[in-house]
């Protein structure tokens, strides 16, 4: 029975990805065990519930970099979707365009984005890197060049609504931005899981070669990854934008550090075709808990960069390390 039992566990663990969340997932506990024993007011109702919603806009970005990263891809253009997402809906919004119309336009043009990158990388064959840098300096360009190189101002009493939804709102004690990554996760999460499509994604990222003598579509396969990715980068930048009431420029930046350390946290793999998206919950909640726990004790800004940045290391030196020993072991 004991042998079962432990055939069945390994069986589990070795499923695409499995292994990595249950680390991810301890070291979260670890750590929060950690910061509550340092500092009694981390583990205050009033701080949790702000420590979810300041994991909410990781998890949203980090789910659309995890689609990315599965292809054996990068889009570094995100963060700055998410700056021109937060001044394009800003700006309109400031000009008298009612909300709602004014983010279905900023939703449109971060497509635009996505389907740029998409086509550059499939089509064209540019490497991802070099690709989604240039759409990364275009779509921070527009960000700065939609309200004439300024802030806009405050966005008014009339999208107080579109506040509260995606931000100063709740349901049964979580803020509303919890519950737009709870829903965006959930859909993304089975159609990767559970779709052809999500088959075909990791299909290209475990081997492309493979891939395309099965007649797998490469271009529509990575066009989807890179649409999903600047959809979550838009939804991010409408996020803070409802927070702060206001488009700012320099909204989302270094945000493309934050999704890929949820993601290389939680165990996706920047080499492509392993991972799931649990994992990004994991990677996200421990950057979310590293920032909020270092913060409580009083560790200065630097030095939470320093740690997150020799975690974020470390976790990628595991993945390739990891990868290197299971070819040895097929080799053999």
């Amino acid at each position: 029975m004991n042998e079962k039992k432990s055939n069945w566990l390994n069986q589990a663990l070795s499923a695409r990805g499995v292994r990595s969340v249950v680390t991810a997932v301890l070291g979260f506990l670890i750590l929060f065990v950690v910061f509550a024993v340092a500092s009694p007011s981390f583990r205050s109702g009033n701080n949790i519930q702000n420590l979810l919603r300041q994991i909410a806009p990781t998890l949203i970005i980090g789910i659309g970099q995890g689609y990315v990263l599965i292809t054996g891809n990068i889009d570094l253009s995100i963060g700055s979707v998410v700056g021109m997402s937060c001044m394009t809906a800003g700006t309109l919004m400031t000009n008298g365009i009612h909300p709602v119309v004014a983010c279905l336009l900023t939703i449109l043009l971060a497509l635009l984005v996505g389907f740029v990158n998409g086509t550059l990388v499939a089509k064209m064959k540019l490497p991802s890197f070099i690709a989604t840098l240039g759409t990364m300096t275009l779509a921070r360009g527009l960000a700065q060049l939609v309200n004439n190189n300024h802030n806009t101002d405050f966005i008014g009493d009339n999208a107080q609504t579109f506040r509260d939804l995606f931000y100063y709102g709740g349901f049964a004690k979580l803020y509303s931005a919890v519950w737009i990554a709870v829903i965006l996760w959930v859909v993304f999460n089975f159609l990767l899981s559970k779709t052809r499509t999500g088959r075909h994604i990791y299909a290209v990222g475990s081997n492309l070669d493979a891939a395309r003598l099965s007649g797998i579509n490469e271009y529509r396969t990575i066009l989807i990854t890179y649409l999903v990715s600047a959809l979550c980068a838009c939804v991010t930048g409408l996020i803070l934008l409802a927070s702060a009431g206001m488009g700012t420029m320099d909204a989302g930046g270094t945000y493309e550090m934050y999704a890929v350390a949820a993601c290389v946290i939680g165990g996706i793999s920047t080499l492509g075709g392993t991972g799931i998206l649990a994992g990004v919950i994991a990677g996200a909640g421990i950057w979310g808990i590293l920032q909020n726990g270092l913060q409580f004790v009083g560790a200065p800004v630097a030095l939470r960069n320093i740690i997150i940045g020799i975690i974020v290391i470390l976790a990628v030196m595991m993945d390739v390390v990891a990868r290197s020993s299971r070819k040895k072991v097929k080799k053999a």
